[in-house]
């Protein structure tokens, strides 16, 4: 028998799967992990402990529990949150945390310093994308400024990904998808790394180099193979972010899929015919050359039904707590009450692009119970999951068939919400792994094992979650939208 590896760093979870060529699943094992906040605005991981850590931890496991020989492992594809950006010495060693993606807005300054001088229409028309706490490039502008003593220091500007794949394969590499997001250092139409939109961020040698994400960027090197068990010289591609590769795990391959990924943010992906650039959304190249992606994602999701459980739950036990506040907002209807939500607990992405956006219950009174507010909390992401959606099809990016996947997609309550609040029917697959899976299937897309059609064989969709109109829902959208407008003011002056 012949498998592949995959592989990918979450936000507070690692997860990996042994699948064999034909997308039966050997072996699954998972490691948790935190995500680090020194100070409001900001969001690290420990690259050492947390990226390369858990990937160890965890390939050891998928090898001990499945029995399965390292030689029969054929190539290894890794994914992980992103953008991030880590910069790491001569010879690869961290020189501080990893900076998270959107959810890190400590460059804000520098956003709108490098706004200003380039201007934003030119930023979009060159790189796709406006400048925001999404953008890689204004973090390593803050790194130069905030912290020169690192920064005269540093070799190569990583992403996680790239961190994992030269831990692994001694090769400095990223993917297009991911290089897309180091604005204003990535060209969309040359699709290379440019300096003359802004010469004073980072020499551009210092950046990874630029490959496809079904590429294979190397082997596995005699140190990786004692530290994870896997064998020298096994293929090792260049991977992508976790949400490109969970979008090919459901099937997203064909212009007019969109992913809806269910994790600690909602994150949405459409596969689209042409490049669509618009500062309230993001683009990025396709895992795949000649094809593109509209993107977009919420800053908090599945991480505010954590933090609700463990502020608003400590009565009950973590392995019961989901369930039992399910069934407590089942029993407050639609609209919870009269009460709204405000997600934004980390600023918010897109499409207000606001890092001093705040969270907010609004409209409580004395009779309002533990099960309103959770359900408020469900509908209130919903409300900003579908100002993602009305922007999409504002831009003409409306989906014709929209896959769930995630972890989020087991909380019904969530994902029947969803799509009754956005109007749009939802598909789930047979396997809703995520990112791990879709890692296996590029792996085995590499090295000539499958098609890229196979992905519908390996994982059929298996259920759609119909869309049910609600006028309290309409009613309650526009009020939402009302809210975050009347109190931006107010929220921006809470700003430290």
């Amino acid at each position: 028998m012949s498998y592949t590896l995959g592989i990918d760093i979450g936000t507070y979870e690692t997860k990996g799967v042994l699948v064999d060529f034909e997308g039966k699943v050997i072996a699954q094992a998972a490691r948790g992990h935190e995500m680090l906040v020194p100070q409001p605005g900001w969001a690290e991981h420990r690259p050492e402990e947390d990226w390369w850590g858990d990937f160890v931890f965890v390939c050891k496991k998928l090898l001990a529990d499945s029995g399965v020989d390292a030689i029969d492992i054929k190539a290894v594809a890794c994914s992980a949150i992103g953008p991030c950006m880590l910069p790491v010495d001569a010879n690869g060693t961290p020189l501080m945390n990893g900076i998270l993606y959107g959810v890190d807005g400590r460059a804000e300054v520098e956003v709108r310093d490098l706004t200003a001088r380039i201007g934003e229409e030119t930023i979009i028309q060159r790189c796709g994308n406006a400048l925001t706490s999404q953008s890689v490039g204004p973090k390593i502008l803050w790194l130069k400024r905030q912290r020169p003593e690192i920064f005269e220091n540093t070799a190569h500007i990583l992403t996680s990904t790239s961190f994992l794949v030269q831990r692994l394969a001694g090769e400095v590499v990223i993917d297009h998808y991911t290089a897309a997001n180091f604005s204003p250092l990535y060209d969309v139409a040359a699709q290379s790394w440019v300096d003359d939109l802004a010469n004073d961020i980072v020499p551009l040698n210092k950046l990874p180099r630029l490959m496809w994400s079904h590429e294979i960027a190397g082997q596995i090197t005699a140190q990786a193979a004692q530290a994870t068990g896997l064998t020298e010289g096994t293929p090792v591609t260049a991977g992508t972010i976790d949400a490109a590769a969970e979008a090919f795990s459901v099937g997203v391959d064909q212009p007019g899929d969109m992913m809806m990924m269910y994790g600690s943010t909602i994150f949405m992906i459409l596969h689209s015919q042409k490049q669509v650039s618009d500062a309230a959304i993001w683009y990025a190249p396709w895992l795949f050359e000649g094809e593109h992606a509209s993107l977009a994602g919420l800053a908090t999701s599945g991480t505010l039904t954590h933090w609700f459980r463990d502020q608003m739950a400590r009565d009950l036990t973590v392995a019961e707590a989901f369930s039992v506040l399910a069934e407590e907002a089942l029993a407050s209807p639609p609209g919870a009450n009269g009460l709204l939500f405000l997600p934004y607990f980390s600023g918010e992405r897109t499409p207000i692009h606001d890092v001093d956006a705040k969270g907010a219950f609004f409209g409580l009174n004395l009779t309002h119970q533990r099960g309103d507010m959770y359900r408020a909390l469900i509908e209130g992401i919903a409300f900003g999951t579908r100002h993602v959606t009305d922007t999409f099809a504002a831009l003409g990016q409306r989906p014709s068939r929209l896959m769930a996947v995630g972890g989020g997609t087991k909380n019904r309550l969530w994902l029947q919400a969803t799509s009754d609040i956005t109007g749009i029917d939802q598909m789930v697959c047979k396997k809703t792994l995520g990112a791990s899976y879709g890692d296996a299937f590029l792996a085995a897309l590499a090295i000539g094992a499958v098609n890229r059609g196979d992905i519908a064989r390996w994982n059929p969709v298996q259920e759609t979650v119909r869309a049910v109109p609600n006028p309290t829902y309409e009613k309650h959208y526009a009020l939402f939208r009302r809210l975050y407008e009347q109190t931006k003011d107010i929220a921006a002056e809470l700003t430290p």
